[in-house]
């Protein structure tokens, strides 16, 4: 039966991989710690997700898994102002300091675990039939209630299980333009290009994902058998997207916070 769109939804949260290709960052902390202004980019994304009322988090960790839960576990007390008691070690926060009102687990999902097989791993964590599922290092403007309605309209008329988020993705290369003779016309640094890829940003039906999930297997792999199967919806987005894989990336990202963060939707 499906539910209301309304309703909070569990979001998994992929937290595990080594994040190679920022290894400028990643050789001293897991990639989804990589701090984008003071936050780590994780606590960005759970900012996201949380101002549409989504707060509950299913962790998926693994390399360097215990600095995430060392953070969130003194989150309260690093994020502001805080009473200390030195005789008994009582902490206490006084009452007008923000704070994050996250619902938290953290599933150790091994360290070589690919992600089809840590979803696998986190079901149990998953009370109801709906959830979300994204990966720690992307950052988005995207409304989620139009995504999750999205999804349900697509379950209801097509039968479909599972929608994912399609992005516009920045070339990695400069792109060359050419008159009809060949000559240059003009240089583009990196555009972002017009086809689609897939965002990470993705809900899906529990009991219909499930029998694609299998051990050693990357998410990927079930997203393509759903595919054959016509159980996969995208949901188009051309608003903003970005993914941290790069140490440029990262600065980049930490630019547009000082000044135009265009995913920081909360207030």
């Amino acid at each position: 039966m499906l539910m209301a769109i309304s309703q909070s939804l569990p979001v998994v949260l992929w937290c595990g991989g080594k994040g190679s290709r920022l290894k400028e960052e990643t050789e001293f902390r897991p990639k989804p710690m990589v701090t984008i202004g003071s936050k780590p980019i994780l606590w960005h994304i759970m900012k996201g997700y949380a101002h549409y009322g989504h707060n509950r988090f299913i962790l998926c960790l693994g390399y360097k898994g215990e600095m995430i839960k060392q953070y969130f576990i003194n989150h309260r007390l690093l994020s502001g102002d805080f009473h200390l008691e030195t005789s008994t070690g009582f902490t206490s926060t006084p009452q007008h300091t923000d704070r994050d009102d996250f619902l938290i687990t953290f599933a150790d999902t091994g360290e070589e675990t690919l992600t089809g097989e840590r979803l696998l791993k986190v079901m149990k964590y998953i009370p109801g039939e709906r959830f979300m599922v994204t990966y720690g290092d992307g950052l988005t403007d995207l409304n989620l209630d139009t995504l999750v309605e999205f999804h349900e309209k697509q379950c209801k008329e097509l039968g479909t299980i599972g929608t994912i988020t399609g992005v516009h993705p920045r070339s990695k290369y400069g792109l060359v333009k050419t008159s009809e003779k060949g000559t240059i016309t003009d240089f583009t640094e990196k555009p972002i290009l017009q086809e689609y890829t897939n965002g990470g940003f993705m809900v899906f039906e529990k009991s219909g994902i499930l029998p694609y999930l299998k051990e050693n297997q990357p998410i990927e792999h079930a997203l393509a058998d759903m595919a054959k199967d016509s159980k996969l919806a995208l949901y188009n987005h051309d608003g903003y997207w970005q993914c941290m894989d790069t140490y440029q990336d990262m600065e980049a990202l930490n630019k547009q916070w000082a000044n135009e963060p265009k995913w920081k939707i909360w207030s």
